[in-house]
């Protein structure tokens, strides 16, 4: 069997679970219903929508107790290949409620496993392994416990070594010691904020901070996801604004995965980088219409691909952030 086009690796997956709720408040039982279980955790529902999309996808993840077996088993119903590192610890559960009579959505996630330092090897030597004779490795989703902050940059150097293109989407430490050998990076407005701790008000002032981090050698490229504004694609000389497509939100969660899935899956077809951001684009639009962290139908990918507006170029003066 060859090698699959995309890996994609997860520290700290999660097992999702969705519910309706009337009300929710506190001191009274929130009752429940039309509860969905998916496997989620960034770099999973990046392999579940990749493969949606139709791309050759792998899935390397960590996975422990009676929760890991269920997100693994979710992963084959969903015929998703996958390598599981087997933990000691038992993997989180991730919650979510929809308020029917608000339209307001709360989230709750645990923190996740304490990994030993054996387990943390045994992921690196996965990943060394499943990397081999890949396009693209997609590195996503917040670090565990026990895990170093530099552990993304180990995953760089192994992506180095192995001259494949690492994708990046994390927060905190996880991305703030990043130091180089990412090809693209994609964080939000606010993970861009914390990540140069400045506030990034204007527009300049986000170009200018992912053009620092390019100047400094962490990526080649990097795609700021600006939510219902659309996204910013900057490189070290160039910057393209892409709008979004409105559409009624069903659930937030997971877009910014869709989003990774479909800018991967388009490079990975050897499109343009303008255009692999516009089919993320189309792909987040897809994923803000289903429940949960479901996948979509690619049918409506495509549809709303004829509906992203062309990136327009963007001249903006930069502000000196003093970074």
């Amino acid at each position: 069997m060859s090698a699959p086009v995309i890996v994609t690796v997860t520290m700290n997956p999660a097992l999702d679970i969705t519910v309706d709720a009337e009300r929710v408040g506190p001191t009274d039982k929130v009752r429940c219903c039309a509860d969905r279980y998916d496997a989620g955790g960034g770099g999973l529902n990046v392999a579940r929508f990749a493969r949606a999309l139709g791309a050759p996808v792998s899935a390397v993840l960590t996975a422990g107790g009676p929760i890991g077996a269920r997100l693994v088993e979710l992963l084959d119903d969903a015929i998703v290949p996958n390598t599981f590192i087997a933990l000691r610890g038992d993997t989180r559960e991730s919650f979510t409620v929809n308020e029917r009579s608000t339209g307001r959505q709360y989230r709750f996630v645990l923190p996740g496993p304490v990994l030993t330092t054996d387990e943390q090897q045994r992921c690196l030597e996965v990943i060394d392994a499943s990397a081999t004779g890949a396009a693209f490795v997609v590195a996503s989703g917040s670090l565990p416990p026990g895990v170093p902050a530099d552990f993304y940059q180990r995953i760089a150097d192994i992506c180095r070594t192995r001259q494949v293109r690492l994708v990046l989407d994390t927060s905190g430490g996880g991305l703030e010691h990043i130091t180089s050998g990412v090809f693209l990076l994609k964080p939000s407005v606010r993970e861009l904020r914390e990540c140069v701790g400045s506030p990034l008000v204007t527009e300049g002032e986000q170009i200018a901070a992912a053009r620092h981090l390019i100047d400094r050698g962490v990526a080649e490229v990097i795609v700021v996801s600006l939510g219902a504004d659309g996204a910013l694609l900057v490189t070290g000389d160039r910057c393209r604004r892409l709008a979004p497509v409105a559409v009624p939100t069903v659930s937030g969660v997971g877009a910014g995965d869709a989003m990774v899935a479909g800018i991967v899956v388009g490079l990975s077809r050897e499109w343009g980088m303008e255009s692999a951001v516009r089919y993320g684009i189309a792909a987040a639009t897809a994923k803000l219409q289903t429940p949960g962290t479901s996948t979509f139908d690619r049918a409506d990918v495509d549809r709303y691909l004829d509906q992203v507006p062309a990136p327009t170029s963007v001249v903006a003066q930069c502000s000196d952030l003093g970074l």
